[in-house]
C-alpha cells in the first residue's frame, strides 16, 4: 500500500483514539453504520476510502474533512503547530465565573459540528485568537491561563508562536 494511504490511515486512527473510541466503540456509537473491520482496514491502509465515505466519517467524528487528510508538506519541511484540544472534563472543574465564556464558545462549536462526546474538543488557532478577544487577554496569556486550569496541554504554547 502506498505511503499516502498509510498516512491517511494514521490520521483516521489518531482522530478515533483522540475521541477515546476503540474500533468496536465506533461500531457501537454509529449503531452499526461503521463496521469495526472496515474502519480498521481504512486505518491500516489496506482498503481505499472514497471521498464520500471519508466525508461521512469526518461528519461522524465531528471534524472537518481536512483534519482527516495527511499533511501534504514534504516530511521534514516544517513541524505543524500542535493541535489545540480543549479538555471539557477539566473545564467542568474550573470556577464558573472563569469558565463561562469558554464553555459557551465550546458549546457553540459542539452544536455546529454535532459533536457531543463531552470529553474533548479540537479548536483552531483562530478560535484561540477569538477566545483571547472574549477574555480581553493576549493569546499567549490566555493560553497560559488555560494550561494552568488543565484545559489545554502545555504543548499548546507552540501554537501561539504560529499566531
Amino acid at each position: 500500500m502506498n505511503d499516502y494511504a498509510k498516512a491517511l490511515g494514521a490520521r483516521l486512527r489518531a482522530i478515533r483514539t483522540q475521541q477515546g473510541l476503540s474500533l468496536h466503540g465506533v461500531e457501537e456509537k454509529s449503531r452499526g453504520r461503521w463496521k469495526a473491520v472496515v474502519v480498521g482496514s481504512y486505518e491500516r491502509g489496506d482498503r481505499a476510502v472514497t471521498v464520500q465515505r471519508l466525508a461521512e466519517l469526518a461528519d461522524f467524528y465531528g471534524v472537518p474533512v481536512g483534519e482527516l487528510l495527511p499533511d501534504a508538506t514534504p516530511s521534514g519541511a516544517s513541524e505543524p503547530p500542535p493541535r489545540l484540544v480543549i479538555d471539557l472534563e477539566q473545564l467542568a472543574g474550573v470556577p464558573p465565573e472563569k469558565a463561562r465564556p469558554l464553555a459557551r464558545y465550546a458549546a457553540t462549536i459542539q452544536s455546529q459540528r454535532g459533536d457531543y462526546n463531552g470529553r474533548v474538543l479540537s479548536i483552531r488557532q483562530d478560535d484561540l485568537r477569538s477566545l483571547a478577544v472574549i477574555y480581553d487577554e493576549s493569546p499567549s496569556l490566555l493560553t497560559e491561563e488555560l494550561i494552568s486550569w488543565g484545559v489545554l496541554n502545555a504543548e499548546a504554547r507552540r501554537a501561539i508562536d504560529a499566531l
